[in-house]
């Protein structure tokens, strides 16, 4: 009998320990699943972290890359304005047009900087480039092209005067040109600009004809002929047409009292513009594989307001990497539509309204 009792209680307590052990591996169990889970979230955590870090370092080099192509008046909606100081509209829009070609800024961050303190306060293209760097901190919403403008004063560029678009935009593009040091950069200028014509001379004694192809950086097209009615027809000859391609509408005639007269006559402009197709036979000497890439899109347009006394420049520019227009009125710039730039075609009755001077096409698929 007591046997009997001692035998069920070792076997009760066996069978205790056996459920506390059991116990104590489900625990184990449950803390191992505990365990695995806590470090199952603390690497994903981890993995977040990190690929939090990779796309903001792939959002900053991105931006790097882009600083490095585009101007920042071109990147991430921050069209920035220039401030006027003294009557330098003119500049300011054709500056905008140049920094806002991402083709240009991409050949002027490649110039050699000059070594000393005067060679960099009389380099225009290192001016320019100070000037695209200051704009793209885009911390305020103008600049002060001043250190420009002052650089442009030792090469006999003055302010405070009333500047032709077109002439001044020679002015600027031959010094870029004259003071870059880099063959490759140089040739790589030429052809974001130049345009190649032919020219005709017919001796009037012995009807010989002599060609000869010449250079240019605007096109000018005159509105009107020698008797003074609107012209319709391109009267010269293309040979090679550049990567951007300026078209300077000659808005100016020439009175009986020799005082010049602007012409505000309605001349609408198309976004695309397709060279081959508009072109006689006579008027083009470029082969087959040149015309072939003749097909342009508008990129900018200079306009004047006023009279050929006193006037006022701004400038219509669509972002290559928005493919948005924007207005740029000197330290003012808006986004617009293309119905904004429309009505810069001109209004014969509107002799102070906005008037296209120069457009600014460019290659297609470029």
């Amino acid at each position: 009998m007591v046997l009997r009792e001692f035998v069920r209680s070792l076997f009760d307590g066996l069978s205790v320990l056996v459920l506390l052990l059991m116990g104590q591996g489900s625990g184990r169990q449950e803390r191992s699943k505990k365990l695995e889970l806590a470090t199952s979230e603390t690497m994903q955590a981890e993995a977040d972290v990190q690929s939090d870090k990779e796309e903001a370092e792939e959002t900053k080099t991105r931006d790097e890359r882009l600083r490095l192509v585009f101007g920042m008046a071109d990147l991430k909606n921050k069209a920035i304005g220039l401030y006027n100081i003294g009557q330098t509209c003119c500049l300011n829009s054709l500056l905008q047009v140049f920094l806002m070609n991402t083709h240009f800024t991409g050949t002027l961050r490649r110039i050699t900087v000059p070594p000393s303190a005067s060679q960099k306060r009389r380099s225009v293209p290192y001016q320019m480039l100070l000037l695209l760097e200051e704009m793209q901190c885009g911390k305020r919403k103008a600049v002060c092209p001043r250190a420009l403008a002052c650089c442009l004063t030792e090469h006999r560029v003055k302010l405070f005067v009333q500047y032709d678009a077109a002439q001044l935009l020679l002015t600027l593009w031959n010094l870029v040109n004259k003071q870059m040091t880099n063959p490759e950069l140089i040739e790589k200028l030429r052809d974001l600009y130049t345009i190649c014509v032919q020219e005709c001379m017919l001796c009037q004694e012995c009807s010989s004809e002599t060609k000869r192809n010449s250079n240019m950086i605007t096109l000018p097209l005159s509105m009107l002929d020698s008797g003074c009615h609107l012209l319709k027809t391109l009267s010269m000859k293309l040979v090679h047409l550049p990567q951007t391609l300026i078209l300077h509408l000659k808005r100016f005639c020439l009175r009986k009292s020799a005082s010049i007269h602007k012409l505000c006559h309605y001349l609408p402009f198309p976004q695309d513009l397709d060279f081959s197709a508009v072109l006689t036979e006579e008027q083009c000497q470029a082969d087959a594989s040149e015309k072939a890439s003749w097909q342009y899109e508008l990129f900018a347009v200079v306009v004047h307001s006023g009279s050929t006394d006193c006037g006022h420049y701004c400038a219509y520019i669509q972002s290559l990497t928005e493919r948005k227009w924007y207005c740029f009125d000197d330290s003012e710039v808006c986004q617009v539509l293309w119905d904004d730039v429309k009505c810069t075609y001109g209004h014969s009755d509107l002799h102070w309204g906005q008037t296209a001077y120069l457009l600014v096409y460019m290659k297609k698929n470029s």
